[in-house]
């Protein structure tokens, strides 16, 4: 297996996964989803709130604001030592207090911990009028989107397979796939059709230079074929800023190595340990 990355920075991951099969692709991509703990409110205690959105609407929309999230020093309420009480070892208490008229935005709430601070400071709240207020204390937990999707670490992440595009020499140049592909990947060479450097990839493998090529009477069969590559995925992940896409990629790998090591021992168990382990 291997990684070739083209594009990584602190929100962002674009890269290549070759010499794997469809349902390890597809495992990566839901551990990325579902499997990696973030920090989000989960409890809310309201003092005071007369705005025009009832108390549940009001936390329904603090528990969707991404927080910055420290894996080395927080744990999930179940694993902490203080059973899930709470402590600055498992959770982080907010503040907010605000009076109209004025917008609220997710910058208003006050992290007991600033190192626990809302990833953004301009998301919009509610908006309050003269003489409404909002008093409140919210309690973020460490979990994962599996749970529920307001502790997805990632705004997007998905995959495709890698298109291979082959030209027959039975291409005469005419140029409708060209006019017809909507990416950008093919243009007109000498005496066939070229694939323009560095755009293959952004090929959806969508076939309709094939249609285009048959419609310009060739014959049966299209000079071009496109095919996806059955062990060659092009991955974008894009995180919602509370973890660094690096970390949340590596915590997606740790975890399946793990699901892998119990059920090798899950089956160890049941041969009476005669079960050979294999690693790749």
């Amino acid at each position: 297996m291997h990684i070739a990355i083209t594009r990584l920075d602190e929100h962002i991951a674009r890269f290549t996964l070759s010499g794997t099969t469809p349902a390890f692709a597809n495992a990566f991509r839901r551990a990325m989803i579902s499997e990696v703990p973030t920090l989000a409110i989960e409890d809310v205690r309201i003092y005071d709130n007369n705005s025009a959105l009832f108390d549940e609407m009001l936390a329904h929309r603090l528990g969707q604001i991404p927080l910055h999230t420290d894996l080395e020093t927080l744990v999930a309420a179940d694993q902490c030592s203080c059973g899930g009480v709470g402590c600055p070892g498992c959770c982080v208490t907010y503040t907010l207090s605000v009076e109209g008229p004025k917008m609220v935005y997710s910058g208003d709430l006050i992290p007991e911990d600033p190192k626990a601070a809302p990833v953004h400071d301009n998301i919009p709240i509610v908006k309050l009028i003269d003489g409404q207020k909002i008093v409140l204390e919210a309690r973020a937990v460490i979990n994962t989107g599996k749970e529920h999707a307001k502790w997805q670490s990632t705004i997007a992440c998905g995959y495709k397979a890698y298109p291979v595009i082959r030209i027959d020499d039975r291409c005469d140049a005419c140029g409708m796939c060209v006019e017809e592909c909507p990416r950008g990947v093919l243009r007109t060479g000498g005496r066939t059709v070229e694939i323009v450097d560095g755009r293959l990839e952004y090929c959806s493998l969508c076939r309709l230079c094939e249609r285009a090529c048959l419609a310009g009477g060739i014959g049966e069969q299209p000079a071009i074929h496109v095919t996806p590559d059955p062990s060659r995925y092009i991955f974008v992940v894009e995180s919602d800023g509370s973890l660094p896409v690096r970390e949340i990629m590596e915590r997606a790998l740790l975890f399946l190595k793990r699901q892998s090591k119990d059920l090798v021992d899950i089956l160890r168990d049941i041969s009476g340990g005669t079960a050979n382990e294999t690693s790749s």
